[in-house]
Formats: structure tokens, C-alpha cells, sequence
């Protein structure tokens, strides 16, 4: 079968933050082989996992994020890409093992249903009100997710805020105990705000934790409170990328802060 999926359609393809198992229960549900997603690597941070249903199994292949020279490469294997659409359209014509990329797996519409108003405080955050319905759109950060809401307006919502829905139109118990955490007004605290990814880069930061990172991880910087990182560019992942001590490499966007506020 011709394989028919756009590889620069990365909504269509990427899955985010979803556990092995998760990704081949999903996987197993399709009838054909070359049925594929990819999601975040969940023993190293930055790099990527394409799962591809092939006969009676589901593969997971590691994508491996390398620093080459001033260039960042996407590894699988023994091949190299630049990015990972050119990864996608190389196994659209070629074999992994059993089979070609064919398509990827239908995402499953997952909504949410609003505990607390949000205003928003930064614009790239929807806004919302108790009891609204918001379909996810992606899992980008831990607190932070992207939604839509039934306008067709989509934006950050901090998911604290939210709980899952199950199609039952009943709001929230607006007697629901909040967590011991919370604002004077009485609603949901807000989760810590992630930085500005509009940020002028590069960009001076100062190191607020430590980090070692994992020792197969030879493109994650070791980080001590008080360095000083110059953040070269901002990822949705959370992951960003800089250099320190001549080092280049990626960590942790929550082990840092910038050391003059953009107005």
C-alpha cells in the first residue's frame, strides 16, 4: 500500500508525552502494518521514539538527537537526517524491518472539562470559564498543555485547571475541594509559568538547580546553581538548547531563568 501522510504535517505524526505501552495498545488497535507514531523519548529527555505496528508487534525505534558541529542530527539506527520529516519520508520508501511508514495512527479526541475560570496572563494562553469543554490538542509540558475550545481559538491552558471529561454536560462540583495551594480569590492556583518561547534569542540565563544529566546523554548539559547558560533557542518540548562552558547541548527550560526580564 502507497503510503499517504504529509511528513511535515507534524500534528498528524507526533504524539508527545505517551508511555511505551500506551503507543502499542494504540498501535495494536490497527488492522495493517506501517501504521506509526512518534512520541517523546521517556528515558532521554530530547529524544524521540517511532512506533510502527509491524505484523503482530509493535516496534520501538529510538531517535536519537546528536550535536554535530554547530548542527543538530536526528539518528535512527545508522542513518542521519537533518529533521525528523526527512527521517518520516526516507521510511515512507524504504523498510525498517517488515514494512514502510504507511500512515499515522488516528489520534483519539480527548476533551477536558474546565474546574476553574482561567483568564490567561500571557497571550498565547486560552482563556476559559468553569465548566467550558476543550478538546487537547497536544501534551506539550507536565502543567501546560495546548487546547481548542468549541469557538475554534486554540492556546495554553494550565491543566490543573481541568479535569477529564466523560460527556456528562454536569460542570464541575462547584463544591469540590481545592488544593491546600491557591490564589486569594479563592481559585485554582496557577501552575509555574513557562517562559516566553518569543524570547529574542540568544539569550543570558542564570541556573536556579542543579543537573546531572544521564550518562548516555552525551547532548545534555551538566548544570551547577550560579552557571550562567547562554539559551540559544526555546523548544515546546520544555527541552531548550544553549552553550556553557563551551559546551553545547540541551536541559531542562524549569532549571533556569533569565537574568534581565524582557519588557
Amino acid at each position: 500500500m502507497a503510503a499517504l501522510f504529509d511528513p511535515y504535517d507534524r500534528s498528524s505524526w507526533y504524539f508527545g508525552q505517551m508511555s511505551r505501552q500506551d503507543a502499542t495498545d494504540l498501535l495494536m488497535e490497527e488492522k495493517e502494518g506501517g501504521v506509526f507514531l512518534v512520541r517523546d523519548s521517556i528515558s532521554i529527555h530530547g529524544d524521540y521514539v517511532l512506533c510502527v505496528r509491524e505484523d503482530s508487534k509493535v516496534s520501538h525505534y529510538i531517535i536519537n538527537k546528536i550535536q554535530q558541529s554547530d548542527q543538530i542530527k536526528y539518528r535512527i539506527g545508522d542513518q542521519l537526517f537533518n529533521d525528523i520529516p526527512t527521517l518520516l519520508a526516507f521510511y515512507k520508501l524504504h523498510y525498517l524491518d517488515t514494512t514502510p511508514l504507511i500512515r499515522p495512527a488516528p489520534k483519539k479526541i480527548e476533551k477536558v472539562i474546565a474546574k476553574y475560570d482561567f483568564k490567561g496572563s500571557d497571550q498565547d494562553d486560552l482563556p476559559f470559564r468553569k465548566g467550558d469543554v476543550l478538546v487537547i490538542v497536544s501534551k506539550d509540558e507536565d502543567q501546560w498543555w495546548t487546547a481548542k475550545n468549541c469557538l475554534g481559538q486554540t492556546g495554553s491552558i494550565p491543566v490543573p485547571y481541568v479535569q477529564k471529561y466523560d460527556g456528562n454536560e454536569t460542570s464541575p462540583d462547584s463544591t469540590a475541594q481545592l488544593p491546600e495551594t491557591h490564589s486569594p480569590s479563592g481559585s485554582q492556583a496557577e501552575p509555574t509559568r513557562r517562559p516566553n518561547v518569543q524570547r529574542k534569542l540568544p539569550a543570558l540565563a542564570k541556573v536556579k538547580q542543579a543537573r546531572v544529566p544521564n550518562a548516555y546523554d552525551k547532548t545534555a548539559l551538566k548544570l551547577e546553581v550560579g552557571e550562567i547558560i547562554k539559551v540559544t533557542k526555546m523548544n515546546i518540548n520544555g527541552q531548550w538548547e544553549g552553550e556553557l562552558k563551551g559546551k553545547t547541548g540541551h536541559f531542562p527550560f524549569t532549571h533556569v531563568e533569565f537574568i534581565d526580564p524582557e519588557s
